[in-house]
């Protein structure tokens, strides 16, 4: 059962309420609502917490730890995204990559990424139902379902099947078939970073992390 308290903030003569729940599991959720009027990104019109430093990595930063990963990442990532396959393509099919395994951290990067890109809303939000979408060209749906197929178990044979694979080299060659293969491979070699190590969602590389984390304990 949560127990909360609400309380008012007053900023540049407008009024907001905040909410301090405790959730589950010893957790504190505090929410912020905005007083009517108030403009998107002013300093009362925030959500949660999580737009604070309360929100923290469990890990630190690994490129401290293992300084050649990122001249790996860098030059498999240098490949990708230079080679012949739209951009656009390969990051709706990593968005969809994100939300199969869960990754909020890649989700929200991938999300900002379309958005920067000058992608609609519909189709981005459309994504996780693309196969009913009219939203998408035929090569971006291949692209879709070449990833579900990948991450995804197949009781009943391949994951990626003989079918699949044919439907794919109609509308790529092979030069493209290995872009969007190294683009899933250098997905999934982050997904344990992202799903273990929980980096801070919506921030830059390199600050994505917390400083002395481990220190903390």
């Amino acid at each position: 059962m949560s127990t909360s308290a609400t309380s008012d903030t007053t900023t540049s003569d407008t009024t907001a309420e905040v909410t301090v729940e405790a959730a589950p599991g010893g957790r504190t959720e505090v929410t912020v609502e905005a007083a009517p009027g108030t403009a998107p990104g002013s300093p009362t019109a925030g959500t949660s917490a999580e737009q604070g430093d309360a929100v923290r990595s469990r890990l630190p930063d690994l490129t401290h730890l293992f300084p050649e990963l990122s001249k790996l990442s860098g030059a498999v990532r240098g490949a990708v995204w230079n080679g012949p396959v739209a951009k656009t393509t390969i990051n709706l099919m990593l968005f969809r990559a994100a939300q199969i395994v869960g990754s909020t951290y890649h989700a929200v990067a991938l999300t900002d990424s379309l958005r920067k890109a000058g992608e609609s809303e519909k189709r981005i939000t459309a994504v996780a139902t693309w196969q009913g979408a009219p939203y998408f060209t035929d090569a971006e749906r291949i692209a879709l379902e070449l990833v579900e197929a990948v991450l995804t178990p197949n009781p009943y044979g391949e994951r990626v099947s003989d079918e699949l694979f044919a439907r794919a080299a109609e509308l790529y060659d092979d030069e493209e078939l290995w872009m969007l293969t190294m683009a899933i491979g250098h997905f999934s070699l982050f997904v344990p970073v992202a799903l273990i190590a929980k980096p801070i969602p919506g921030r830059p590389i390199g600050k994505n992390y917390s400083e002395g984390h481990r220190a903390d304990r």
